[in-house]
């Protein structure tokens, strides 16, 4: 029997499963679908928060120390298991920029290299991006990563550890209790047992994160948040790094394509693409980059963001148990802040130091 029970296979989940697997233990991972195919896989890939001078000081610190890891990551997932996640640090250009003073102040007091750059600048780097600006916001250590090769990479890696036990296609449907501790997992197929002497229950579940604790009467504020996106299918070079305008962004790709994002929805669990939204995309992508009114369409879809009432992810134990930890929450920045928060829970999990100061990610804190 696994020493650690993950529910969730995102990006949150397989990070977990990873760090604990490299530490020794035997883990075993449940996911309702194919591992890395929900908000994992929908979103940009971009790691950073969009605005980062905008967010508070707990999303800040992980995502601070997450940005630092991504490059050993996606090299040694390459060297492993032959997927390149396709991390790329080109710097990411912020256009029309309303709070520009507030951005440079924060930028000097966190030691983020942030500059004001003329227009001469601006299209040097990316002659095609929107026509007329007078210079732009310069983020030189800003990164991407393709993130459903990400997550296809964890899945290959984490398939061929003896210690994890991926099982996919398997849905929970509730947390058996005995009295302070989680005694089995309850799936469409059958129970998980927990060992009684050390076993541990984490649930990465995302947006579903909420639906899996319920069952315990625990009340978790996750919420499912919708995000669309479109892809172009550009040629190589019409854009070659992030661009920011107006809250929405066009992230390049290795081959040239070009995803456009993203919506914000509140519409509950509906995953369905609108043309409402396309049309919404499409606008604020040609406004970016007036070229790609000449690239088709090759893609549209949807995810479901974890939405938490401060953005900040609940980590760790939750009250009243002594074997049930969740990292869920994330809201926007999943896969920004994924490395942290992952290493922050398995820091408590193994009685190791914490990384950062785990009290602002308490459970169950609002």
């Amino acid at each position: 029997m696994s020493d650690f029970l993950i529910v969730g296979g995102g990006v949150i989940g397989m990070m977990t499963a990873l760090q604990l697997a490299d530490a020794g233990h035997e883990v075993t991972l449940l996911e309702r679908g194919d591992c890395g195919r929900e908000a994992s896989w929908a979103g940009g890939g971009i790691v950073s928060p969009l605005y980062p001078w905008r967010y508070s000081a707990p999303i800040s610190n992980l995502s601070r120390w997450s940005e630092g890891y991504y490059p050993e990551l996606s090299l040694r997932l390459l060297e492993e298991t032959g997927i390149d996640p396709e991390y790329c640090q080109k710097g990411l250009l912020y256009l029309r920029v309303e709070d520009e003073a507030e951005a440079l102040a924060w930028a000097r007091v966190v030691g983020k290299p942030l500059e004001r750059v003329d227009s001469d600048f601006l299209y040097a780097k990316e002659p095609n991006a929107a026509p007329g600006c007078d210079g732009a916001l310069w983020m030189p250590t800003l990164g991407s990563i393709r993130n459903p090769r990400l997550v296809k990479a964890l899945r290959a890696r984490l398939s061929a550890m003896s210690r994890v036990s991926l099982k996919e296609g398997v849905e929970v449907i509730g947390l058996r209790r005995q009295e302070e501790r989680i005694a089995a997992v309850e799936t469409a197929i059958g129970e998980f047992a927990v060992p009684e002497a050390n076993g541990q229950v984490i649930i990465c579940g995302g947006a579903w994160a909420a639906q899996l604790v319920e069952s315990i009467g625990i009340r978790l504020p996750v919420r499912p948040v919708k995000g669309q996106m479109i892809l172009f299918k550009a040629p190589p070079g019409l854009v070659s790094r992030v661009v920011l305008m107006d809250g929405r962004y066009v992230i390049p790709r290795g081959d040239g394509r070009v995803l456009a994002g993203s919506t914000l929805e509140e519409v509950g669990f509906d995953k369905t693409p609108t043309m409402e939204a396309c049309d919404s995309l499409w606008h604020s992508a040609t406004r970016i980059v007036p070229a790609l009114a000449d690239c088709e369409i090759e893609h549209h879809w949807a995810g479901l963001r974890p939405g938490s009432p401060d953005g900040i992810p609940f980590i760790g134990r939750l009250p009243g148990f002594d074997n049930l930890h969740v990292n869920a929450g994330h809201y926007r920045n999943g896969l920004v802040l994924a490395p942290a928060s992952t290493r922050l829970l398995v820091d408590q999990l193994l009685g190791r130091e914490p990384i950062v100061d785990p009290a602002p990610y308490r459970p169950l804190r609002c």
